[in-house]
C-alpha cells in the first residue's frame, strides 16, 4: 500500500470573534494512512478539561474545533497537527476575542486577469471585519472547495485561491464572499485562460466591397448601358439619313460633267486624272461649278523634209 505524508488541502483560518459568540476553526487534511489530529492552544493540548465546552471532531479528512461562547481568556494561538507514519503537518492561526463589531470590508479586491494555458494563477483578497468573516470563493456561482488543484489559503487578513495549472475551462467569473454576524461583502473579477495558438493556413487576399460601393458600381454600369443604347440609336438614324440622301441623287450633289476632249494632234500633254481628282478634293463647296473648257491651239504644220 502506498503511503503519503499528511497535507493540508485547506488550512486553518484566523478568527476574530465577538465576546460571547461562537468561534469555529476548520481544516481539510489528506494523507495515507489516515492521519491522527491533535489541537493545541499556545502549545498546550486542548481537551474538555483545559477548555470547557469545546467541541472537537474529525471525519473524512475534515477537522473541526468549535468554542460555543468565547471569552477574552480564549484569545491566543491555535494549532492543528496531523500525523501518520509517513510524516507530520501543522497549521497555526490566531483567535482574537473583542467586544467591538465591524462588517466585512475588502481592503484588497479581486483583479481580473488573462493568462496562458498551463500557468499558475493566484487570486488574492484582503478582508477585515469583527467578528472574523467567513470567506468563500466561487466560480460562476458554484463554491470552490480547497483541493490539490484549487488551493485556498489564509495568512492573517490575506485570503488566496491558487490554481496550480490553469486550462481554458477554468475561465469564468470568480467571486469572494465575506460574511460575519454584522454584514456581508462580495468582490468579483474575470479570469480568462487562453489556449495554445493554432496555426491558421494563409488565405488568399480578398477585397471586400461595401454595399454602397456595389450600388454605385451597378448604377455606373446601368448609366453606361443607357448611353451606349442611345449612341447606337443615334448612329443608326444618321446612317439611315445618309442612305436616304444618297438614293435621292440631288442635282447639286451630282459630280461636274467634263466636256469631251477635241481630237488633236497637238503635243500638248493632257491633264492627268490625278490633277482633276486633286482639284475636286480642294474645292470646299459641294455646289456644282462649271469648269472652263480647255482650249487647244494648233501649232504650225511642219513642212516635209526634201
Amino acid at each position: 500500500m502506498t503511503t503519503k505524508a499528511p497535507t493540508f488541502t485547506q488550512p486553518l483560518q484566523s478568527v476574530v470573534a465577538l465576546e460571547g459568540s461562537a468561534a469555529t476553526f476548520e481544516a481539510h487534511v489528506s494523507g495515507s494512512p489516515v492521519p491522527e489530529v491533535s489541537w493545541f492552544r499556545d502549545g498546550q493540548v486542548i481537551s474538555a478539561a483545559t477548555l470547557p465546552g469545546v467541541q472537537i471532531s474529525f471525519s473524512d479528512g475534515r477537522a473541526k474545533l468549535v468554542i460555543p461562547a468565547v471569552t477574552a481568556d480564549n484569545s491566543g494561538r491555535f494549532s492543528l497537527q496531523a500525523t501518520n507514519r509517513s510524516g507530520q503537518a501543522t497549521s497555526t492561526v490566531e483567535l482574537l476575542v473583542t467586544a467591538e463589531t465591524a462588517p466585512p470590508n475588502f481592503t484588497q479586491r479581486l483583479q481580473s486577469i488573462t493568462v496562458r494555458q498551463g500557468k499558475q494563477i493566484r487570486l488574492d483578497v484582503r478582508v477585515s471585519g469583527i467578528p472574523t468573516p467567513v470567506v468563500k470563493f466561487y466560480r460562476d456561482g458554484a463554491e470552490i472547495q480547497s483541493s490539490l488543484d484549487f488551493q485556498i489559503s489564509q495568512e492573517g487578513d490575506l485570503y488566496s485561491l491558487i490554481i496550480a495549472e490553469a486550462y481554458p475551462e477554468d475561465s469564468g467569473t470568480y467571486s469572494v464572499n465575506a460574511t460575519n454576524s454584522v454584514g456581508r461583502a462580495t468582490s468579483t473579477a474575470e479570469l480568462l485562460v487562453q489556449g495554445e495558438e493554432e496555426v491558421v493556413p494563409a488565405k488568399k487576399t480578398k477585397t471586400i466591397v461595401s454595399t454602397a460601393q456595389i450600388s454605385q458600381t451597378r448604377q455606373a454600369r446601368i448609366e453606361k448601358k443607357i448611353e451606349a443604347h442611345f449612341d447606337a440609336r443615334s448612329l443608326t438614324t444618321v446612317e439611315m439619313s445618309i442612305e436616304s440622301a444618297t438614293g435621292q441623287q440631288l442635282p447639286h450633289k451630282a459630280p461636274p460633267r467634263m466636256p469631251p476632249k477635241p481630237i488633236s494632234k497637238s503635243p500638248t500633254p493632257p491633264i492627268s486624272a490625278a490633277k482633276v481628282q486633286m482639284a475636286r478634293q480642294q474645292s470646299p463647296s459641294p455646289i456644282r461649278q462649271s469648269l472652263s473648257p480647255v482650249r487647244h491651239v494648233r501649232g504650225p504644220t511642219p513642212s516635209p523634209v526634201r
